[in-house]
This record gives C-alpha cells, sequence and structure tokens, in this order.
C-alpha cells in the first residue's frame, strides 16, 4: 500500500455519529480523522453542532455530512442493516482491543461534558470502550476508534494473502511433462 491507503473491505462501510458534541475543535478534528479513515458519512445529532476551523480538509465537501434533530430522527434515518456501535464507558463495554468491528457500522460518540443518554446505550448493537483511567475528549476516543477499524481490517487482509500464499506454495504442483 501506499501512503494514504488502508485496508478497507470492499462490502462494507462505515459512519461516525456524533451526539451533541460541546467543543467546536474536537469537532473538526473528529470530522478531519473520519474522512482520512475513510467514513462513508458522518452526521450530528443536537443542537450543539458548528463548521470548525480545525477541520483543514474541510470534509463535508468530500464525504456526507447529515444533521439529525434529535435522537428520534437519527434512528429513522440510519442505513439498512448498519450496526449501531456505542462508544462509551458503560458496564455492558466490551474492552475495544477486543472488539470485532462489524463490517457495516455507524459509531455513536457522545459530548465531552457528559455521557451517551441510555436510550443510545440500549439501542446500540454493540457498546465498545477505550479503557482507561479517564473519559477521553471526542476527537481522541473517534480517532482512536476508527484507526482499530481500519487496522484491523487491514490485519485480517494481510493474514488472508498470507494463507492463500501459503496453501500456494503447498499444494502439489502437477507432474511435468518435460520434452
Amino acid at each position: 500500500m501506499t501512503r494514504g491507503e488502508h485496508a478497507r473491505d470492499p462490502r462494507g462501510y462505515f459512519g461516525v455519529a456524533l451526539w451533541h458534541p460541546k467543543h467546536q475543535v474536537n469537532l473538526g478534528t473528529l470530522l478531519r480523522s473520519a474522512h482520512i479513515f475513510g467514513a462513508a458519512f458522518i452526521c450530528t445529532i443536537g443542537e450543539r453542532y458548528q463548521r470548525q476551523a480545525s477541520d483543514t480538509i474541510k470534509t463535508p465537501r468530500h464525504t456526507p455530512l447529515f444533521h439529525f434533530a434529535d435522537e428520534a430522527d437519527f434512528w429513522a434515518h440510519i442505513p439498512h442493516d448498519c450496526a449501531p456501535v456505542a462508544v462509551e464507558l458503560a458496564e455492558r463495554a466490551k474492552p475495544l482491543v477486543h472488539f470485532t468491528h462489524p463490517q457495516r457500522a455507524v459509531y455513536i460518540l457522545g459530548p465531552e461534558d457528559g455521557s451517551l443518554p441510555e436510550w443510545f446505550i440500549s439501542g446500540a448493537h454493540s457498546v465498545v470502550e477505550i479503557p482507561g483511567r479517564f473519559c477521553l475528549n471526542l476527537a481522541v476516543a473517534g480517532s482512536i476508534v476508527l484507526y482499530d477499524r481500519i487496522a484491523k481490517e487491514s490485519l485480517r487482509t494481510e493474514t488472508a494473502a498470507r494463507a492463500k500464499a501459503l496453501t500456494e506454495l503447498v499444494r502439489p504442483q502437477p507432474p511435468h511433462e518435460g520434452p
């Protein structure tokens, strides 16, 4: 792969949903990260979104950015067969290191000054947490989750390629017919 490329499952996609993001600089940074890591879409839920200068690559010009008025609007419009994954410190959360990302997912992140409401946690297909002594800010948490997704996709792709190459090496070759 060349610089800037990363392994992507051609059958899957992911998006990022931000619920009531508080700090605009973190929002802009996460928009930029989502575009760099290959998000198919980004959305905000709630009233606090404003365009931000920290999104230096102007992500909405390259990746669709949707705004939903509230949680009901969001739930009514997420793509069909797309697994909502809440990123939150919660009782049922699985540590990110042990998490297998769904082929089609939307990662839902909450505000820097609070948590995702229980209806996001209970409605999510999965809940994942980034272990640590304290909560991370929106941009850092989102970027880590997206990097984890592409790193695991890349590892899976490399493992499959190595297995195929190994199979080719050990497969019996037909007898050579000489002149």
